[in-house]
């Protein structure tokens, strides 16, 4: 009886999406044994049911492939701060982006002895990314020219390394472009994928408005925290001057996480007779902002106007009341990012 020939290696970027699943369902159709890697940023959760990679290890299970998860943390901040390749419409420096995750599969490559990495990116499905120009400066920062095969759309782009070799060959490859699903859809149903996910990206700062409240952190705050990013990513957000920054609490659950995400040295403001939000002031100046911040979070509160209302303020484990009433609107939405 002869001995099964070892399957070569590959390895391969997962988001969860469907266009990731169908690259790896491709390269195990062509005999591969493929791993995968998972990215994690501080705007990009694995959990965050936008898309980018919930239920990604439900994923991985599906697949039957063995996951790596990374996470990019304060490394991926840094690079945010002066991104070589600039940034998209939003806040996002998808170009170097790509390119820390690749570094990261790389590694992982290098690890496990594959052959090379493939991802499920399509040629010109996301404008700054995925367009040949782009792919092209991914592959060279970092250090894998030749080395990563788009399964869906190879057969339009320049020959790889796998294909000079004999490893893959053109006509299993796919030709894709743009952004119809189409075809996509047409190969989960061959390949069995149920209920494939919807397209679209789940990185935050893809989005337009949360890349306002990015770029005003980025421009105020030399190193921004993981701290400072959570609190990005809840509530009604006011530029009060250059040093503060006031966040206001939109539901419950907002509350809660603004209770859990204050500092120390962060001022929180409540209602004290009112269903209303908890708000916070951040910044070397939050002191000198308390009446207005008292007045803003009672009118986003249930308290009457033209009346004084007391406000609780929490600030380095003390809690003081103060006495304001609802602020006008023309007062405070100027400052609203």
């Amino acid at each position: 009886m002869t001995e099964e020939k070892e399957k070569k290696k590959v390895v391969a970027l997962l988001s969860g999406g469907l266009d990731s699943q169908l690259a790896v369902r491709m390269m195990q159709e062509q005999g591969f044994d493929v791993s995968a890697v998972a990215i994690k940023t501080p705007f990009c959760d694995f959990d965050c049911g936008r898309g980018c990679g919930f239920e990604i290890r439900e994923r991985a299970d599906d697949l039957n492939v063995n996951l790596k998860t990374v996470y990019l943390g304060d490394e991926y901040i840094e690079m945010l701060k002066h991104p070589k390749h600039g940034i998209g419409a939003g806040f996002n420096p998808c170009v170097d982006c790509r390119t820390m995750m690749f570094d990261a599969a790389k590694k992982h490559m290098e690890e496990i002895g594959a052959e090379f990495i493939i991802s499920g990116e399509v040629l010109g499905q996301r404008p700054m990314s995925q367009h040949a120009p782009s792919l092209s400066i991914i592959e060279k920062e970092s250090g894998l020219v030749g080395k990563i095969v788009r399964p869906l759309s190879a057969g339009l782009l320049p020959e790889t390394d796998p294909e000079k070799e004999g490893l893959i060959k053109r006509e299993n490859l796919g030709m894709i472009r743009g952004r119809t699903r189409r075809n996509q859809l047409e190969m989960a149903k061959k390949y069995g994928i149920e209920n494939p996910p919807n397209a679209g990206g789940g990185c935050l700062l893809t989005e337009p408005q949360f890349g306002v409240k990015a770029k005003d952190l980025f421009e105020h705050v030399e190193t921004p925290t993981i701290n400072d990013i959570d609190l990005l990513k809840i509530g009604r957000h006011f530029r009060l001057d250059e040093e503060t920054k006031f966040v206001v609490g939109r539901n419950k659950d907002e509350n809660e996480m603004i209770k859990a995400i204050a500092l120390h040295e962060d001022i929180l403001l409540e209602a004290k007779d009112h269903l209303g939000p908890v708000s916070i002031l951040r910044g070397k100046n939050a002191k000198s902002h308390v009446e207005f911040a008292a007045s803003v979070t009672l009118r986003y509160s249930d308290a009457p106007k033209n009346q004084d209302w007391i406000v609780t303020v929490k600030n380095n484990d003390i809690v003081e009341e103060v006495s304001s009433q609802c602020a006008e609107e023309e007062s405070y939405i100027k400052f609203r990012m």
